[in-house]
């Protein structure tokens, strides 16, 4: 069993890499698809499914399959409530110009 000190360590190393960073603030806005964190990130695909799949290992994040779709969203309230306090206020889920995420193609539709 692992102490606080042990816990508190890997979850400060999980957010120490700039990019799990940037997932897990688009995250706490909301559910996003790898495509989505693959255009706010504007990294491979792999790349970003790897940082995922680090997250994931680490029981922070959750995902679900919808069709196509891979999603992804917070699984630890520790996580959300040290992004709050650190980053400031969530905001709104990031738009992305040219993303073919579900998210991203009903709000370019709805601004048109």
């Amino acid at each position: 069993m692992k102490n606080r000190h042990q816990q508190a360590s890997e979850l400060f190393s999980l957010l120490s890499h700039e990019p799990r960073l940037r997932i897990l603030d688009e995250l706490r806005r909301g559910e996003a698809c790898v495509c989505h964190l693959q255009a706010v990130l504007g990294r491979p695909q792999a790349y970003v499914s790897q940082q995922l799949a680090v997250l994931r290992d680490a029981g922070v994040v959750m995902d679900r399959r919808e069709g196509l779709f891979v999603f992804y969203r917070l699984a630890d309230e520790q996580v959300e409530h040290v992004l709050e306090q650190t980053l400031g206020p969530a905001g709104q889920p990031e738009v992305v110009a040219g993303c073919p995420c579900p998210h991203c193609e009903s709000s370019s539709c709805e601004s048109s």
